[in-house]
């Protein structure tokens, strides 16, 4: 029952080590660590059957008791394979989590996963936003070359903002009777992006510049 709770979770003991207190910011958002006060959104996210069918998977069909407990034991026992975060607003929302799981550094690669579960934060850039930031520390905090992901064929919404963020399409996968596109980033593509940005960022602010030092005074 607890796999299928919680499906990242893919850690021995040997493999536990304590939280690292990432804190990620952007615009608009803050990746936080997760805690005990998460649940109750969670446990209302798992079993509401529209995020169920988004995530490929079935209703949670578990009391919220054991939920509960199972989420107090995942957040007190991190692994070293897999890491969980809450997406909060900056103003302090829960409206989704994020993940990165089978983290292999042998070959330098690891999947990722993201759920916005407040519907009210749909379709507004919170899930690309998310999706950005995740990308940058792990990249950053990890010797990554390549992280990937699987979502839905007819996800074309999700597929698009995936897309934004630097993966591309490479297969479409069959498991457990639904299809699957696989798509991957390298970190070779993920440094372009931050590079173009960086540029662009640096032209808008010397235009700025430009244009206060001619106003006249």
């Amino acid at each position: 029952m607890f796999k299928k709770a919680f499906p990242w979770s893919r850690r021995s003991p040997e493999e536990e080590s304590e939280c690292d207190g990432v804190l990620i910011s952007g615009p608009r958002i803050v990746l936080r660590e997760k805690k005990i006060e998460d649940v109750k959104d969670d446990y209302a996210w798992r079993t509401d059957p529209e995020l169920a069918e988004l995530d490929a998977t079935r209703p949670l069909n578990m009391a919220y008791e054991d939920f509960a407990r199972y989420s107090k034991e995942e957040i007190s026992l991190p692994g070293i394979r897999s890491k969980r975060l809450a997406v909060d607003t900056v103003e302090g929302r829960h409206i989704g989590n994020c993940m990165f799981y089978d983290i292999d550094l042998r070959s330098g690669e690891a999947e990722l996963g993201i759920m916005i579960g407040d519907k009210a934060y749909w379709s507004q850039g919170y899930g690309t936003e998310t999706v950005g930031l995740l990308l940058d520390h792990m990249f950053t905090a990890y010797a990554l070359k390549r992280v990937y992901l699987h979502t839905l064929t007819w996800n074309k919404r999700a597929q698009n903002s995936f897309q934004k963020s630097g993966f591309q399409g490479v297969r479409e996968v069959r498991r457990s009777g639904l299809d699957f596109l696989n798509m991957e980033v390298w970190r070779h593509e993920w440094e372009a992006m931050r590079n173009a940005s960086a540029d662009e960022d640096q032209t808008s602010n010397d235009i700025s510049s430009s244009e206060n030092s001619n106003s006249p005074s």
